[in-house]
């Protein structure tokens, strides 16, 4: 027998001993393979071409974690100036559930927004003035000032906006979309996400994994993440010592094993393994060249401004998507921490608006000089808002609030200029056009092509979607 037959043999023994024993083993061999994937695989087969013609072909989602303050930045009250100081009515409350930080409150005092709001562009769109060059892209943007969700806490909140639902384990938006649509370009993975802490808040949220995970999806649509410093993608540097030849050679053995492997238990995640292997191969080269930004000229810093030099930032993330527009990257997903203010409210809002506003902004402007805006939806928003009433003393900070909030919409599908939605007084309740963050998902894969009744994906019995298994509609007001 020659050493690789009896490697094999010795595998398949140590897998039976390891799939009887309630399974533990398969388990954790399941574990490894999904942690090991990378990206898209160009060879395993998706669900195939759009429903109908897309506007889009790729999404950048730009999600302001800890729930951006709507009152502050989007949803224009001026009679809140009179009401500044009263008490929250409870006809506009309504018996609503507050969270636990505000429910032991004797007194709900209304706060009104910490800056100006002026009307902006030819649209007219209202946008404060902590926000002066999102103010400049008003006329590209729909701003939707009437989202929704039931979440009432982050961690459920993000992980619902994101997958559909408030428990963790399904697959994120971004996995859908790359097992529906494939890649784009086989030398980086259709699905990438970069992270960000702003200057609003010191760290407290964390931002999970699992938030770009895969869930019952083959573990090959999982998103990648892409972090600042030397190695961009952990683990895809050669080892010292070792050159691009003896990788090579290494990997075509490895492959050959797993491929036997694979006739052996037809288990598609060893398929996933060896394309992963190959997709790691390939981004040693493709990672550094996406991450080198010596071929920028200064007008691109001038436009996202100087922290768009350092790794890590806010502006850097939002400049590496773009890049990342231009190669083909299907869907990516900045995370953007820091906007959680219960207390600090006037300080730590603007510095966290003076992170982001230029850079999203520039991100806009840049995608459409290049041609790329018209089929890339660009998305803007967290997973809640804030409470019109102060949390502490009278203008201190502000709640969660997931009874409306704001977010914006630009390029592929969109129609620029819009604003959809209407709150009460008080940003409070919806009064017209009411969007949950479901239906704002199906819209997302409508501008892509994609039916979110027909894109299904069968597991535990069940045909499950990505807008999860309640009602969803497509915002058809906001579509060109």
């Amino acid at each position: 027998m020659n050493p690789l037959e009896e490697h094999i043999q010795s595998i398949s023994r140590r897998s039976f001993l390891g799939l009887t024993g309630l399974g533990i083993g398969a388990m954790a061999a399941k574990s490894l393979l999904a942690a090991e994937s990378l990206g898209k695989s160009s060879n395993l087969p998706t669900v195939g071409t759009p429903h109908f013609a897309p506007k889009a072909k790729r999404v950048i989602y730009l999600f302001q974690s800890g729930g951006p303050s709507h009152i502050d930045l989007f949803d224009h009250k001026p009679k809140l100036v009179d009401q500044h100081g009263n008490e929250l009515p409870d006809s506009v409350r309504q018996g609503q559930r507050l969270t636990g930080m505000t429910s032991g409150q004797k007194s709900l005092p209304l706060c009104k927004s910490i800056a100006n709001f002026q009307q902006r562009g030819e649209s007219g769109q209202w946008i404060s003035d902590l926000l002066p060059h999102t103010a400049k892209i008003a006329d590209k943007i729909a701003v939707i000032r009437s989202m929704h969700t039931e979440a009432i806490n982050h961690d459920p909140g993000i992980t619902f906006i994101n997958t559909g639902s408030q428990f963790p384990g399904l697959p994120s938006m971004g996995s859908w979309i790359s097992y529906g649509l494939g890649s784009m370009n086989e030398n980086l993975p259709s699905y990438v996400v970069l992270l960000s802490q702003g200057t609003g808040k010191d760290p407290g949220q964390p931002i999970f994994s699992r938030l770009w995970g895969s869930g019952f999806l083959p573990s090959s649509h999982q998103g990648v993440q892409l972090r600042s410093g030397k190695d961009p993608v952990l683990f895809l540097n050669d080892p010292d010592g070792m050159s691009r030849s003896d990788r090579r050679h290494m990997l075509d053995n490895l492959a050959q094993l797993n491929q036997i492997r694979h006739e052996q238990m037809a288990d598609p995640e060893i398929l996933t393994r060896i394309s992963q292997y190959e997709m790691a191969f390939r981004m040693q080269s493709s990672a550094p060249e996406l991450a080198d930004l010596s071929d920028e000229p200064e007008s691109t810093f001038e436009l996202y401004g100087e922290d768009a030099r350092q790794p890590g930032t806010y502006a850097y993330n939002c400049l590496m998507a773009r890049r990342m527009a231009e190669r083909g990257v299907r869907f990516t997903q900045l995370f953007h921490r820091g906007w959680d203010q219960h207390g600090h409210l006037s300080t730590h809002l603007a510095n966290q608006c003076s992170d982001t506003d230029q850079a999203s902004a520039a991100l806009v402007t840049d995608l459409e000089q290049r041609g790329l805006l018209d089929d890339t939806l660009v998305v803007w928003g967290g997973e809640f808002g804030r409470t019109v009433y102060s949390q502490g003393k009278l203008g201190a900070g502000r709640d969660h609030h997931g009874r409306c909030f704001s977010m914006w919409v630009a390029g592929g599908g969109i129609k620029a200029g819009t604003s959809y939605g209407l709150t009460d007084d008080f940003s409070y309740n919806i009064v017209e056009n009411p969007v949950h963050i479901r239906d704002l998902n199906a819209t997302i894969l409508h501008c892509l092509g994609m039916d979110h009744n027909r894109f299904t994906f069968s597991f535990q019995g069940l045909n499950q979607k990505p807008t999860g298994v309640m009602p969803a509609h497509v915002v058809d007001g906001i579509l060109s």
